[in-house]
């Protein structure tokens, strides 16, 4: 394992987030050192995100996690699509979360920096990065605090600095996309008479209204304008919201005493690439999308669930050559496909008479539960799969289900096993050939812990004869039980060696 003398930290953490906060519990599981230096003193209380899907409730399952955020959180089965009238059916999804989390922002930012400080990551608020510098062995940041300026020195340094990141500017990362068009001006009132307000999201020949109570006083109102771009970068006052309520829906609703006022465009970009040597990306500083279906967290929490393990393999001295570089090529193409379905949920909302019709067929075609099923995978996540190397198999690269496995010691569950960021070797069938080279890989690897072997059996895959798990909850490697002896093992030697690598020189290359 290389030296720590050089370096404050192993990863310095860039925006203090819910991104940036499970990030940095994700690298302590695996025995990284991060810090997360955010620049706002406080959390803030407002939330632009207020849902988690069912990809994103897997993965917290798998940590442990899960639980406490569904305690006292109301939950829904269905979601919407461009506004349409019917809805999205989440309980049609194969997922044992089949349903979406009503999780603020704000909510899952405490809840998730509460878990980091449980593992001792130290975090720093009202810390500004102002700049960043990188060399062949490490990056630095300069940092702005309470009682001065500072640098700190560490591994690599991820940028979860949102939208307008400094981190993505300094790396030198292009950031193309589509400018915006469509104006969105949002705020948290008090309306004269919530009760008669509309409610959901309406749309009109002059634009779209959202309207949804937050508590017993205050509604969350938000205004679509599609004929004319916001050119100021200005704050939003309440008067220019009330003008727009008046304008779009005819009258201001008595919108008074705002909490919040924000507004926001339909541009949607997306990073050239996730990561510059020792600098990555994620979340909103990798891409950027109009907050429509409830995406954008889910999104980013999946970057870092994703890096994280990767990061800390490396850190930790295993990683295989490579392994890092498999950050930007999985992850890039579920952003590009949640950016295509923001932009295609803009294109049917628009208020243009001419656009009704189309509205009116896509409603046709939901009510078919394919398509139905289709579009809840589509902005739950579940839809992702790694294209993977090795022999393929029908879950290589797929989410694993939670499995049971029944052991001569009792049952154990694929979520249990996962949760301190762990591979999970399933043997099910108790072929030597899984078994003995698991042994063969395990000897002469020096950290203990790093794949969980269970041999055991599970009706829930009666075929499966084995099952290599990653950290992040994707099949890394599968045999059915009519496979081969020597295409078993080989097989699984390879996955072991590509993805939970190995000590010492000699390591294998990522290909």
């Amino acid at each position: 394992m290389p030296d720590n003398q050089d370096f404050d930290f192993d990863v310095l953490i860039v925006g203090g987030g819910p991104v940036g906060m499970l990030l940095a519990s994700e690298l302590r599981i695996s025995r990284a050192k991060p810090v997360v230096l955010e620049r706002l003193p406080e959390r803030t209380p407002h939330s632009k995100a207020f849902g988690l899907h069912a990809r994103s409730m897997e993965s917290l399952d798998r940590r442990g996690l899960l639980e406490r955020f569904r305690d006292g959180a109301p939950s829904w089965n269905n979601g919407h699509f461009a506004g349409l009238d019917v809805w999205v059916d989440f309980s049609l999804l194969d997922s044992a979360q089949n349903y979406a989390l009503l999780s603020e922002q704000t909510r899952t930012e405490r809840l998730l920096e509460e878990r980091a400080q449980e593992f001792g990551v130290e975090i720093r608020r009202g810390h500004e990065v102002t700049a960043v510098r990188q060399d062949a062995d490490g990056v630095e940041a300069h940092v702005t605090g309470p009682e001065g300026s500072y640098t700190l020195r560490g591994r690599y340094l991820v940028g979860a600095d949102g939208g307008r990141s400094l981190v993505r500017k300094a790396a030198g990362i292009a950031f193309p996309g589509t400018g915006g068009k469509v104006t969105a001006r949002l705020a948290d009132v008090v309306l004269a008479d919530g009760e008669k307000a509309p409610m959901g999201m309406e749309r009109t020949e002059r634009g779209l209204l959202f309207c949804v109570p937050l508590d017993d006083t205050y509604h969350r109102v938000a205004t679509f304008d599609f004929h004319q771009a916001r050119e100021t970068e200005g704050e939003l006052t309440l008067e220019e919201f009330t003008d727009s309520l008046r304008e779009i829906w005819g009258d201001d609703l008595g919108a008074s005493r705002p909490r919040w006022l924000s507004w926001f465009t339909d541009s949607a970009c997306q990073a050239e690439q996730y990561r510059a040597g020792r600098i990555f990306l994620a979340g909103d500083a990798a891409h950027t999308h109009f907050p429509v279906g409830g995406q954008g967290v889910n999104l980013g929490l999946q970057d870092v669930l994703n890096l994280g393990w990767k990061l800390a393999a490396d850190i930790n001295g295993w990683a295989c050559e490579g392994l890092l570089d498999t950050y930007d090529r999985e992850r890039q193409g579920p952003a590009r496909k949640v950016l295509a379905n923001t932009r295609a949920q803009i294109a049917l909302m628009n208020p243009d008479p001419y656009v009704t019709p189309l509205r009116e067929l896509f409603e046709d075609l939901m009510r078919k539960e394919e398509v139905n099923r289709h579009v809840a995978e589509m902005l739950s996540g579940v839809g992702v799969r790694y294209d993977l190397p090795g022999p393929g198999h029908r879950l290589l690269g797929d989410f694993a289900r939670d499995l049971t496995v029944t052991t001569a010691q009792g049952a154990v569950t694929l979520p249990k096993l996962l949760r301190r960021g762990t591979f999970a070797l399933l043997d099910l069938s108790g072929r030597p050939e899984i078994s003995g080279v698991y042994q063969e890989w395990a000897e002469p690897i020096a950290w203990p812990g790093r794949v969980q072997h269970v041999v055991g059996v599970c009706e829930q895959e009666a075929e499966l004869a084995g099952l290599l798990v990653r950290p992040d909850g994707y099949v890394a490697w599968a045999a059915d039980k009519g496979a081969p002896p020597t295409e078993i093992a080989e097989g699984l030697r390879a996955a072991l060696a590509a993805w939970a690598g190995t000590e010492g020189p000699g390591r294998p290359v990522f290909k």
